[in-house]
Protein backbone atom coordinates (compact mmCIF):
# COMPACT_ATOMS: atom_id res chain seq x y z
CA UNK A 1 0.00 0.00 0.00
CA UNK A 2 2.88 2.58 0.33
CA UNK A 3 3.78 2.05 -3.06
CA UNK A 4 0.58 2.61 -4.28
CA UNK A 5 0.37 6.14 -2.51
CA UNK A 6 4.13 6.69 -3.21
CA UNK A 7 3.31 6.20 -7.22
CA UNK A 8 -0.36 8.52 -7.04
CA UNK A 9 2.14 11.25 -4.67
CA UNK A 10 4.79 11.13 -8.25
CA UNK A 11 1.66 11.64 -10.61
CA UNK A 12 0.38 14.18 -9.06
CA UNK A 13 3.51 16.37 -8.78
CA UNK A 14 4.52 14.81 -12.06
CA UNK A 15 3.89 18.21 -14.28
CA UNK A 16 5.76 20.46 -11.29
CA UNK A 17 8.83 20.77 -13.83
CA UNK A 18 6.97 20.90 -17.13
CA UNK A 19 7.16 24.54 -18.59
CA UNK A 20 4.36 27.21 -16.81
CA UNK A 21 2.24 27.42 -20.47
CA UNK A 22 1.04 23.52 -20.50
CA UNK A 23 0.44 23.75 -16.77
CA UNK A 24 -3.34 25.47 -18.05
CA UNK A 25 -3.23 22.62 -20.33
CA UNK A 26 -3.04 19.86 -17.43
CA UNK A 27 -5.32 21.35 -15.37
CA UNK A 28 -7.23 22.51 -17.83
CA UNK A 29 -11.20 22.00 -17.36
CA UNK A 30 -11.54 19.47 -20.12
CA UNK A 31 -8.57 17.51 -18.47
CA UNK A 32 -10.01 17.57 -15.15
CA UNK A 33 -13.07 16.61 -16.93
CA UNK A 34 -12.02 13.74 -18.88
CA UNK A 35 -9.82 12.44 -15.83
CA UNK A 36 -12.41 13.08 -13.15
CA UNK A 37 -15.18 10.38 -14.42
CA UNK A 38 -11.95 7.87 -15.90
CA UNK A 39 -10.45 8.02 -11.90
CA UNK A 40 -14.08 7.16 -10.56
CA UNK A 41 -15.28 4.72 -13.28
CA UNK A 42 -12.13 2.70 -14.23
CA UNK A 43 -12.46 0.73 -10.55
CA UNK A 44 -15.64 -0.30 -11.14
CA UNK A 45 -14.68 -2.06 -14.74
CA UNK A 46 -11.54 -3.44 -13.75
CA UNK A 47 -13.35 -5.08 -10.78
CA UNK A 48 -16.46 -6.65 -13.54
CA UNK A 49 -14.15 -7.76 -15.77
CA UNK A 50 -11.13 -9.10 -13.47
CA UNK A 51 -14.79 -10.73 -11.18
CA UNK A 52 -14.20 -14.20 -12.44
CA UNK A 53 -10.53 -14.47 -12.29
CA UNK A 54 -10.41 -13.64 -8.85
CA UNK A 55 -13.61 -15.49 -7.70
CA UNK A 56 -11.51 -18.78 -9.94
CA UNK A 57 -8.83 -18.28 -7.22
CA UNK A 58 -6.51 -15.34 -9.04
CA UNK A 59 -3.85 -18.33 -10.55
CA UNK A 60 -3.14 -18.72 -7.01
CA UNK A 61 -1.98 -22.50 -6.05
CA UNK A 62 -5.31 -24.73 -4.05
CA UNK A 63 -4.80 -25.21 -0.53
CA UNK A 64 -4.13 -28.99 0.19
CA UNK A 65 -5.45 -28.58 3.75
Amino acid sequence: MPATWLALTLLFVAPAPLPERWLYVIYSPAGVGLRTPTMLGAPFVVCTLARPWTRSGGGRPADND
